[in-house]
């Protein structure tokens, strides 16, 4: 299937029958699942890791800002991927990255070994999302895409919410090599189904590359991923907004990202397809999803450090308090798709923006006292309706584009979500800190430990308004959405080359 077609086409298929969708999806969500837990999964092993690894907090922030960094930087390419390799050939490539990359951090005797380890995993789960979601967009018809993404939902919702509960149970009896050991299996056993099952589904075009367009992105993404990370670190490794590097960084990746947009527009065959926002629902979606990912990773990390901080309780437990609400998010993700399905995304990302802003409004009021089930209750509600707004906008988006459009599409709606969660955590945690510091301003005696906890309080309050102003932003760009009819994306304009 490795003939040519005019440039940045991808074929679709004559009959959805022909594949044998049930092993391809299982290959591709099990391989995506244990992907995305690996993201979370050291987080909460980051503190013990410090002694053991003899690093300091600045050194060990590294094992997630690396592997944030190589995801900003490889998920805009992948666009470019899809249309110069095979399925099968992404496919295993991926998972052997994978493989290596989880081998390596089980057996890891040091710092440096593991960072390794954690590029190696991020390069195998940077290729395997991208493609994750185009296999989707071929198999599937439009009209039953809804359920489909719903899975995809589960994955992307599910795996990072459970990383911290279920790597807090296996170092509360096991060391941390083990959360690498276990996920090592599920890794093998889905590169031996996709070796069985997954057939070559696109044609390749192999557009011309375009270097100074790989460096720009490289750049720009990459600078803007570092420059939030390093300002939105917390503890010795937070940067700051002030800091040079900081400064430099963002400078350096917003420049970079301009010069690479006119670029893109320019070129007959663009490493990524900017075309693709001329379709309204496309460019709503995305702007909804971009929201949706800073609301979700934002809030991810401000409730565990209350938990922990504020309320005194083990990560073991603030993890478990997620859990509910995270679980549920994964379980509905698959029905929601079917109801996006049945009567479009219009209610149901109205009603779920709407419960959102209602949930952060009422978390800008926690403190001490409040019981840890009036906070279970509150995040099972936010992922209900987080649920009801990502995958049915993000959906609709991608429908609306031509098969053309596909590798360009889902490059730009993985690229965003890679970038919206290194924002939304690093606004947060700004928020939380000047919030802080402003608190301790206006008390007689800041060293109080009474003082403290209410300044941390105060900032976690902060930190929940941005939250629910961002909920609220959503919620109007959500009055814009329309379902788009079914075969409008493959029949609607052609591509502008």
């Amino acid at each position: 299937m490795e003939g040519t077609m005019k440039a940045g086409s991808v074929e679709t298929p004559k009959e959805t029958q022909q594949y044998k969708v049930f092993p391809i999806l299982f290959a591709m969500l099990l391989s995506g699942f244990i992907g995305l837990f690996g993201e979370t999964a050291l987080n909460v092993a980051l503190t013990p890791l410090m002694s053991l690894l003899e690093v300091g907090p600045t050194t060990i922030q590294w094992l997630t800002t690396g592997y944030l960094l190589v995801l900003g930087v490889l998920v805009p390419v992948s666009g470019l991927l899809l249309q110069w390799f095979t399925t099968r050939q992404l496919f295993t490539t991926s998972l052997v990255f994978s493989i290596a990359g989880t081998l390596v951090a089980a057996l890891a005797p040091s710092f440096e070994i593991l960072l390794l380890a954690r590029v190696l995993q991020a390069v195998g789960t940077a290729l395997l999302l991208p493609l994750m979601f185009n296999t989707i967009l071929v198999i599937f018809p439009i009209e039953k895409r809804g359920a489909a993404m719903g899975l995809i939902g589960l994955v992307i919702m599910f795996a990072p919410a459970s990383g911290p509960s279920i790597s807090g149970l296996i170092l509360a009896n096991l060391s941390w090599h083990w959360i690498f050991w276990i996920s090592l299996p599920f890794f093998v056993i889905s590169l031996i189904c996709g070796l069985l099952f997954l057939p070559n589904i696109s044609k390749l075009t192999k557009p011309k590359i375009d270097i100074v367009s790989i460096v720009l992105s490289t750049l720009g993404f990459g600078g803007i991923v570092y420059g939030f990370s390093s300002a939105g670190g917390h503890g010795e490794g937070g940067g700051g907004w002030t800091s040079p590097i900081v400064i430099g960084t963002l400078l350096i990746g917003v420049l970079s990202l301009v010069f690479f947009s006119f670029r893109q527009l320019k070129m007959k065959q663009p490493l990524i397809d900017l075309r693709a926002f001329k379709y309204p629902m496309f460019t709503i979606g995305l702007i909804l999803v971009f929201i949706s990912m800073m609301l979700i990773l934002s809030s991810m990390l401000i409730l565990p450090m209350y938990l922990q901080q504020g309320m005194a309780v083990t990560a073991l437990t603030a993890g478990l308090v997620l859990l509910p609400g995270s679980l549920l998010n994964g379980l509905l993700s698959p029905i929601m798709g079917r109801l996006f399905d049945k009567f479009g995304p219009k209610w149901l990302v109205r009603i779920g923006l709407a419960i959102v802003a209602i949930v952060l409004f009422l978390y800008t009021s926690i403190n001490p006292g409040t019981s840890l089930g009036l906070i279970i209750t509150l995040h099972i509600f936010m992922m209900i309706g987080i649920s009801m707004v990502m995958m049915p906008a993000q959906t609709n988006g991608l429908n609306q584009l031509p098969p053309a459009y596909y590798p360009h599409g889902t490059a730009i709606m993985n690229t965003l979500q890679q970038v919206s969660g290194a924002i939304g955590t690093a606004v947060a945690v700004s928020i939380l800190s000047a919030g802080q510091m402003n608190f301790l301003k206006g008390v007689a005696d800041p060293a109080d430990p009474a003082n403290q906890l209410a300044g941390f309080t105060s900032g976690v309050q902060g930190a929940f308004v941005f939250a629910m102003v961002l909920a609220i932003v959503g919620l109007i760009a959500a009055f814009f959405i329309k379902r788009v009819n079914v075969g409008s994306g493959a029949k609607s304009d052609t591509p502008m080359h």
